[in-house]
């Protein structure tokens, strides 16, 4: 049944790719502007126009541009950028791990804090601990990522300068990276001077991502963990004479934990996304500022590779989080 689900859930995903490329192709193609205008100097003449619409096949059909473009992604070609003038394979695959590096970090944090919260909230509830969290929860998740990212900077970039705000890492620094994962790179190297480098670039950006990702799970895990709590299990092991926290921690928190575990995969894909903007506003080298910089200079190619490297990204991960689950809980395979 297991294999079953597995196969369902891939032909869905297959599907949907498909959805999320006709969309997009389709919508910026319909968006206003002219790459090929923007790419030329004033008074280009005809004849050069042409030729780059030939170029870049924007000169057929929209139909006939999208099978090409098509035909070149299930051949690993995702086309030329326009506005770079480099393989936007190449160029996704430069910066794609920036971003995956700083979702992790953000998730990690997130679980972290967010987990913390809800233990510390179920251990004391119906004490002004448990309010108090509530409080904080209700404020980290009723200000977005990117509001966020502007008070850290105004915090620790203007008032307090203790972090970097800007960039990935500090270009003075020896960099020996044969590989675009900087962080995992730097720790297998044994180079912590620029792991620590690294992480004061990445805290302010991570920080912002994860404060909301963090209220959601404390919440949710909270309110999991109250009623685990009041079950016969749970009340046979305080009998036995464990501590509270020790109830929390091996009795309840395995069970409570699963439909938190279902809400963090999910709220990963929103955090990957969210990088776009906070990536932005901290001038950090990956995926989602270049997508910004792509829509800015309209590289229809570049965009098209973005969105569906983000797409990708969104179904695998709503993929093994599905599995996990069915693997932690097998009677949704007989359901």
């Amino acid at each position: 049944m297991l294999l079953q689900r597995f196969l369902v859930r891939l032909l869905t995903m297959l599907v949907t790719l498909f959805g999320v490329a006709v969309v997009v192709f389709v919508v910026i193609r319909l968006a206003p502007g002219d790459p090929i205008a923007m790419m030329l100097p004033p008074g280009a003449s005809d004849e050069d126009i042409a030729r780059l619409r030939a170029l870049y096949g924007l000169d057929k059909t929209i139909v006939q541009q999208f099978f090409i473009w098509l035909g070149g992604v299930l051949r690993g070609d995702f086309g030329t950028s326009i506005s770079l003038r480099q393989d936007v394979l190449g160029l996704v695959f430069d910066r794609l791990p920036a971003t995956l590096e700083l979702a992790t970090v953000a998730l990690l944090m997130a679980v972290a804090i967010g987990g913390t919260a809800a233990v510390l909230g179920a251990r004391e509830r119906g004490t002004a601990v448990e309010a108090g969290i509530d409080i904080a929860s209700g404020t980290a998740l009723s200000i977005p990522d990117f509001l966020w990212g502007l008070v850290l900077i105004l915090l620790f970039g203007v008032l307090v300068p203790v972090f970097d705000i800007s960039g990935r890492v500090s270009p003075q620094l020896d960099l020996p990276f044969v590989t675009q994962f900087y962080l995992v790179e730097s720790l297998l190297r044994l180079r912590f001077d620029l792991t620590w480098d690294l992480l004061k670039h990445m805290l302010m950006p991570a920080v912002a991502l994860a404060l909301p990702l963090a209220a959601i799970i404390a919440q949710l895990l909270k309110q999991s963990l109250k009623e685990v709590l009041d079950l016969d299990y749970v009340v046979l092991a305080r009998v036995k004479g464990f501590s509270e926290t020790q109830v929390i921690l091996r009795e309840a928190l395995k069970n409570a934990a699963l439909p938190t575990l279902t809400l963090v995969g999910v709220q990963f894909t929103f955090l990957i996304g969210g990088t776009v903007i906070v990536e932005r506003l901290f001038s950090y080298e990956g995926l989602g500022n270049m997508a910004i910089d792509a829509v800015i200079n309209r590289d229809l190619p570049l965009i098209q590779g973005i969105v569906l490297v983000f797409a990708l990204l969104f179904v695998l991960i709503n993929l093994a989080v599905d599995m996990m689950y069915a693997l932690l809980n097998p009677r949704l395979c007989h359901g």
